[in-house]
Parts: C-alpha cells; sequence; structure tokens
C-alpha cells in the first residue's frame, strides 16, 4: 500500500511517501525549485518520491494533503460575523479553500495525469491532526502527550492531545487569530527580519539581550489560569487585514503582523539591515522570555492533563530550539521526541501516517531515528560532474577518505562533506554539511566572511560524538535532530568557542554509529586526532536552501573559499 502526503500552497511545500508503513522517501520543494521555503504545489518533490519507489501516480492507493478547508467551519463563520475583517482578507481565504478543497483537480493538473487513471483516495487531513500525527506516530513511544504549536492551520493555531498506540486524541485548541507563531513572527518583523522563515534569527539574537520588557510583553500575550493563552490584539492586524500568505515564483511573502499600537509600546522598528541596538536585544530576549513563559504553561497543563511521561511537539513554534532544550530538566517529562521537519513541511510526514494508522487503523512499525529520506547519488554520477568542471580529485576508500577529511579540518580548514541521502528538514546534519574546527574561536568569523555571509550575531552548531555528549553538556538526552539547545559545561567552552553562544549554550546534534556511521567515523577520526570529538557543523549552502545535487555542491564549493570538499568518495583541494 502507497500513500503520498502532500504540504503544498503554504511555505515548505514538501511530500511524502511511505509503503506499508515504511517511510520511502521526503523532500521538500525548495531543494529542487533552489528557491527557499517554496510555497506552491510541490511537483518535483512528488516527482522524487515517487521515483525512489519506482512507481507512478496510478500505483498510488492514498493522497492526501494537510489542509482541510472544512474543518472549524463553523468558528470561522461566526468569527467572520463577528469581527468583519477585510474584504481581501475574506477574498483571499475563499480563494485558498477552492484551490487546496480541491486536491484531486490539483494533482492531475500539475502532475499531468488523467484522473480517470488513478485508483487513489484523496484526503484532507486538518492542518494541526497532521502535525500531531508527524510527531507521535513516528515516535519510539507507544504513548505520549502531544502538542502541536504554529502560526495558523485550518483556524487553528494550537492543538494538544495525547497518543497510544496507533491512534491519537485531540484533548484541546486554541482557535485563531490567538497565536504564539503570528507574535513570534510580528516580533521578528519590528526586529527588523521581514523573510518569511526569519524567525531563527530572532532566537539567536535573544542571547545577546536581556528581558527587561516583561511588563510590555505581557501585555502581547496573556498566559491564562487554565495554562492557554490570549493576543491582545489592539498590538496585531492579522485578524482584521489578514496574514494571508502569497508568493511571486514560490518564495513565500508575509505583509506587516503589528498594529502602529506596537510601535507606540516599543518605538520605531528596526530598519532592516540597520543597526541592531542594546534596545533590539532587550526586546529579543523579552519576546524568548515570554514565548517559553507560555508554552510552559502549555507543556505543564498537558502533563497534569495526560499524566504521560513522554512529549512529542510539532508546528512551527516547535523548531524553537532554545525553548526545546529547557522542557526535560524544568517539567515532569522524562522523554521528548521532535521530528527533524517539525515546521509545516513535516505535515506531508504526518498526513501519511494520519491515514495509514488513524484511518485505516494499520499498527504502527516505524520509528524515525535518522533525517535522510531525500535524494542520493552514486560515484559515477559524481564523478561526472568532477570532470565536468576539470577538478582536480583523489578517489579513496572510506577509512582514508575520513582520515583527509579529519586532518584538514583539524588543520583549521573549512570542508564541503556531501554524502548519502539528503537531510529531511531544516538541518544538515551531516549529509550536506560544512565542516569546521570548533576549537579556533576565530571560525565563525572565517565562516561568514567566506561561505555563509550572514548576521554576525548567528551562532554555529556542534555535531558531537552520542557517547561524548556528556563530556561536553549539561543533558545527554539524544538530540539526533539538532532542535534542542543544551548548555556547553563550563570548564569545556573554552575548548569549543566556535561553538559556544554567547549564553554558554549550543543548538547541539549527537551522532551514533548505527544511523550516521560515516560521520561518526569522521567525529571520531577528529577526535583521535585532537582530544575533542566534536566538529562545527552548518549547512552547506550559502544564502539558498540546502545543495541537493552534486552540481550544486560543486558549485557552492567553487563560488565560496571552501578549502576542501568530500563528495561521495573524491576529495577536492583548492
Amino acid at each position: 500500500m502507497y500513500i503520498l502526503g502532500i504540504n503544498a500552497f503554504h511555505g515548505g511545500a514538501s511530500a511524502c511517501l511511505i509503503e506499508d508503513g515504511r517511510l520511502v522517501a521526503a523532500a521538500e520543494e525548495e531543494r529542487f525549485t533552489r528557491i527557499k521555503y517554496w510555497a506552491g504545489f510541490p511537483v518535483q518533490a512528488i516527482q522524487y518520491v515517487l521515483a525512489e519507489a519506482g512507481i507512478a501516480p496510478q500505483d498510488l492507493d492514498h493522497i492526501g494533503i494537510s489542509i482541510d478547508p472544512k474543518a472549524n467551519l463553523m468558528q470561522k463563520v461566526l468569527y467572520t460575523f463577528r469581527n468583519h475583517p477585510a474584504l481581501g482578507f475574506v477574498r483571499d481565504r475563499l480563494s485558498h479553500s477552492l484551490k487546496t478543497g480541491s486536491l484531486k483537480a490539483q494533482f492531475c493538473e500539475h502532475l499531468r495525469v488523467d484522473p480517470r487513471s488513478l485508483k487513489a483516495q484523496f484526503h484532507n487531513v486538518e492542518h494541526h491532526r497532521a502535525h500531531m500525527a508527524s510527531a507521535f506516530f513516528v515516535s519510539p513511544f507507544d504513548s505520549a502527550a502531544i502538542l502541536s504549536v504554529d502560526g495558523a492551520g485550518d483556524f487553528v493555531t494550537t492543538m494538544w492531545g495525547v497518543g497510544k498506540g496507533n491512534k491519537l486524541q485531540v484533548l484541546g485548541e486554541i482557535l485563531f487569530p490567538h497565536s504564539l507563531g503570528i507574535f513570534y513572527t510580528a516580533m521578528t518583523q519590528w526586529l527588523g527580519f521581514p523573510k518569511y522563515g526569519d524567525e531563527g534569527k530572532t532566537m539567536g539574537l535573544a542571547p545577546y539581550g536581556e528581558p527587561r520588557y516583561m511588563d510590555e510583553m505581557r501585555h502581547l500575550v496573556h498566559v491564562q489560569a487554565d495554562g492557554t493563552f490570549e493576543l491582545d490584539l489592539d498590538y496585531f492586524v492579522h485578524h482584521a487585514e489578514g496574514a494571508t500568505m502569497t508568493w511571486q515564483g514560490g518564495e513565500p511573502t508575509l505583509g506587516t503582523l503589528f498594529s502602529p499600537k506596537m510601535v507606540e509600546l516599543l518605538g520605531e522598528p528596526r530598519v532592516p539591515r540597520g543597526e541592531i541596538t542594546r534596545h533590539h536585544m532587550d526586546v529579543a530576549a523579552s519576546m524568548q522570555a515570554i514565548l517559553e513563559e507560555a508554552e510552559f504553561a502549555l507543556v505543564r497543563k498537558l502533563q497534569a492533563e495526560t499524566g504521560q511521561k513522554a512529549l512529542c511537539m510539532a508546528g512551527g513554534v516547535a523548531l524553537n530550539s532554545a525553548f526545546n532544550g529547557k522542557i526535560l530538566p524544568q517539567t515532569d517529562f522524562e522523554d521528548i521526541y521532535i521530528q527533524p521537519a517539525a515546521g509545516d513541511a513535516g505535515t506531508a510526514l504526518g498526513v501519511c501516517y494520519y491515514i495509514y494508522h488513524q484511518l485505516l487503523d494499520q499498527p504502527r512499525t516505524y520509528v524515525m531515528l535518522d533525517a535522510y529520506t531525500g535524494p542520493q547519488f552514486g560515484n559515477g554520477a559524481i564523478q561526472a560532474v568532477l570532470d565536468r568542471h576539470s577538478l582536480a580529485y583523489r578517489v579513496l576508500d572510506e577509512e582514508a577518505l575520513v582520515e583527509q577529511a579529519a586532518e584538514i579540518v583539524a588543520k583549521g580548514e573549512v570542508l564541503g562533506w556531501f554524502q548519502g541521502r539528503m537531510e529531511w528538514g531544516p538541518r544538515a546534519l551531516g549529509n550536506r554539511s560544512i565542516i569546521a574546527d570548533p576549537r579556533r574561536n576565530y571560525m565563525k568569523d572565517i565562516l561568514n566572511a567566506r561561505v555563509k555571509h550572514r548576521e554576525k550575531f548567528r551562532p554555529f552548531a556542534p555535531s558531537v560524538l552520542l557517547e561524548a555528549t556528556g563530556d561536553y553538556f549539561d543533558q545527554t538526552y539524544p538530540e539526533p535532530f539538532m532542535i534542542k539547545v543544551y548548555n556547553v559545561l563550563p570548564e569545556k567552552r573554552d575548548e569549543v568557542p566556535a561553538i559556544t553562544h554567547v549564553d554558554g549554550t549550543g543548538r547541539l546534534q549527537t551522532v551514533d554509529r548505527q544511523h550516521a556511521p560515516l560521520y561518526w567515523a569522521l567525529l571520531n577520526a577528529f577526535g583521535q586526532r585532537t582530544g575533542t570529538p566534536v566538529v562545527l557543523n552548518t549547512s552547506f549552502n550559502e544564502n539558498e536552501p540546502i545543495v541537493c545535487t552534486p552540481e550544486e555542491a560543486v558549485d557552492c564549493f567553487l563560488r565560496t573559499r571552501m578549502d576542501a570538499l568530500v563528495i561521495g568518495n573524491f576529495l577536492i583541494v583548492k
């Protein structure tokens, strides 16, 4: 049985395919279009996952999308009558509903398939149920509490419940327009980061400030006695003018979400690319603090209501790694799982498993323990690209390749590392990575000047051998997906300054030998040479989506000032 899950007409368009409960392939459309957060219909991602399975659209048994225009219909109607939103908001919502409500027509049009040739059943899965399914059904837990928090989807911004076996149950929800995701995006815009997906910049800026504006933040976000929250809508415009996403050529954009009253409260917004002042840093610290306050209230409410010891999370807000790393030390939860594409791209995964388990009542057999679900390329395809670019290379076996790569990094040089299947989600996890020496404090400046060309305040992340995690960090709970921030042990911060953020933390990836054997071998070889089984790991790209193909990797290598490239079994040194 083949099931195709789709996220479309929203940021992070993606596709996922499962066969009899086994994940075959999953990828975001941006990796093929080369436009970040591409937001249309994911034709190339669909074509890829079908090709990976060696099947045609006619072989699919079920096709689903993570939007259900019929969900919460009464609440939408009541909201419209009570609040009289702008005509453009209503028109955009109707247009979006018409588009997403006709999945079969959209699928056939974009894939150029005769609808009469398809045997598949088509499904619209409510957005947050897809998020919850993506979190729980591929987790290692037989039962767990589930929390989904994002901007908005199908008129819901927050949903929580419990999963047991092959079923999940919704226990509660918070409706649009009260949204932690929209709050965080609005504040990110005020801080001068207007692009879709810039929220990570705000999270990176927050540790530079102090939360001096908590009184102001509590004007914006009201944490309720029952553990839920509300926004003071006077400071926002999304409820009246709409927060509808638009895109030209696939790149999503959002209009301004904050109102003039926000400016009265916090001052004039920062001009993009303008000076970042102490005021901006303190506002960023304050908004992160109020987000964590509201999320802790939700998490503790959920634990008290369900009595569960394991927590699964999804939604765009679940990518807030600074909060995620505090959950186990500061709550009664003992286990946590967040799949690597926790944002909207991951709803394609959730759609597949919601259909398979919740609707078809099939037993659970798959646990997502690595993120390597994308395209891979053999040495023949790689060599053809290298020859086309007239690059000199050495061909090495894996042992020699790892030793040479470790030596390059240990010398303080910047290494491109391209291996195996591309990662699922926004993080490079050792298959499409740029690797550097974490012991050299100046390495952050070198990477920004020579390769990444991004804001200086943004941190770089560590990859650490799983078995050495406790030697460098204050928690040892495995984190293979780089979605949690842990504290670097004070006595280790001088040893690994390039991956230690200004507040003494690191957004780590733990690397285990079973699921990432070649990357583990690289870290191990580096550790044998240096005594430090940690590397700096940043994504293989330059202001673009993470590279997917050998051609893109070589192009990025040649136009930036990386020193060496390991791609398949080939080593290229500039």
